[in-house]
């Protein structure tokens, strides 16, 4: 379980960077969908410290709430295993 939980951080990160780099590059991007569905996998503070480290989507109240709350269960989850 820890090294799921660290890989699919690791992969939430850096899928925040890549579509930053990609949004800046006018290129393809990564849906956002994506982005949430590596948050609710798993990867919720990988996806927040992404948000953060890149400023990418951090004016979208959905991906702050959605990324927080799916953190908050994440850690209730955790918790209760």
């Amino acid at each position: 379980m820890q090294i799921y939980l660290i890989i699919i951080n690791i992969i939430s990160f850096l899928l925040y960077g890549i579509d930053k780099y990609k949004a800046k590059h006018e290129k393809w991007r990564i849906p956002e969908y994506i982005l949430l569905l590596s948050g609710l996998i798993g990867g919720s503070i990988g996806s927040i410290l992404g948000m953060v480290t890149f400023r990418h989507k951090t004016k979208k109240i959905k991906f702050k709430v959605l990324n927080i709350l799916f953190l908050i269960i994440q850690i209730i989850i955790l918790k209760n295993l």
